[in-house]
């Protein structure tokens, strides 16, 4: 098989579910609409699946050009993508970054459904942190809510090879990822290499280091009591430089901003950058 792109992925609210799509333009910060918007608590501290598994029961989908958020028994809440609103300081890990809130409808719509004071706040395109220079470079290497760099990449034959390892096997959602490959041998994604589709170019900078949300069913919001699939990935995906369970690679922006990226694009691995 060519290899090519399997499937991408666009998570418009950080740590919520997000949606399947044909295509997605490029942009700096990786695919168009990628974790725009992140719900904080009181203090303003990000939110993610690690410690409230419930995010699952959001869906995030852009549709008609507005954000839509929906979940069972609540009517869905519909945003403008620009929309205003005081800006707050926000934090993510260990960054102070400026949010615009999304308002007291969506406070309340977040309120109903978690059952705690939370805020919806979107990124403001002027104040966007940089991926980490150590491994992104120099950059700019801007991102927006991402967890630290601007695309995820992974592959099919890597879940394979884990699933071959499981107990059960487990569906790619686990690992959230924003383009998945294949027609590649399992973790040739680990490559320190530009993989090319079309005019994209994406650099791979740093193994992704995998957390509980891998642990949780992305339907249900259920943890894994054996904690797979950590648990099995241990044995052989530790990492002793990055002191972590690596799985998937995250990717810079090197080529292509403004162009559309699309499931089926070849994918060329350029032999002279590993």
């Amino acid at each position: 098989m060519t290899p090519r792109i399997a499937s991408l992925h666009v998570y418009p609210v950080k740590s919520c579910l997000g949606m399947d799509v044909k295509d997605a333009r490029m942009t700096a910060t990786g695919l168009e609409w990628d974790r725009r918007w992140m719900i904080v608590d009181g203090k303003g501290r990000f939110i993610t699946q690690r410690e409230r598994p419930r995010l699952t029961a959001i869906h995030s989908a852009i549709g008609g050009g507005r954000l839509r958020l929906t979940t069972e028994n609540q009517p869905p809440l519909v945003l403008e993508p620009d929309h205003d609103g005081p800006r707050r300081a926000v934090q993510i890990w260990k960054h102070t970054v400026t949010g615009i809130d999304a308002g007291d409808d969506a406070a309340d719509w977040l309120l109903a459904l978690l059952g705690e004071p939370m805020r919806l706040v979107r990124v403001v395109d002027g104040e966007l942190r940089d991926a980490n220079p150590e491994y992104a470079g120099p950059g700019p290497n801007p991102v927006t809510f991402t967890d630290g760099y601007p695309v995820l990449m992974t592959s099919r034959a890597s879940l394979e090879d884990l699933n071959r390892r499981l107990p059960s096997p487990l569906p790619m959602n686990r690992f959230r990822p924003n383009i998945v490959i294949e027609g590649v041998p399992a973790y040739a994604e680990d490559a320190m290499t530009v993989f090319r589709f079309g005019r994209v170019a994406l650099r791979g900078v740093k193994h992704c280091t995998r957390c509980s949300i891998t642990t949780t069913d992305q339907q249900s919001g259920a943890r894994d009591l054996q904690q797979e699939p950590l648990r099995t990935l241990k044995g052989y995906r530790w990492d002793r430089t990055l002191k972590g369970i690596a799985f998937g690679q995250n990717c810079t922006v090197v080529g292509g901003v403004g162009e559309t990226i699309a499931v089926g694009a070849e994918l060329a691995i350029d032999p002279y950058q590993v």
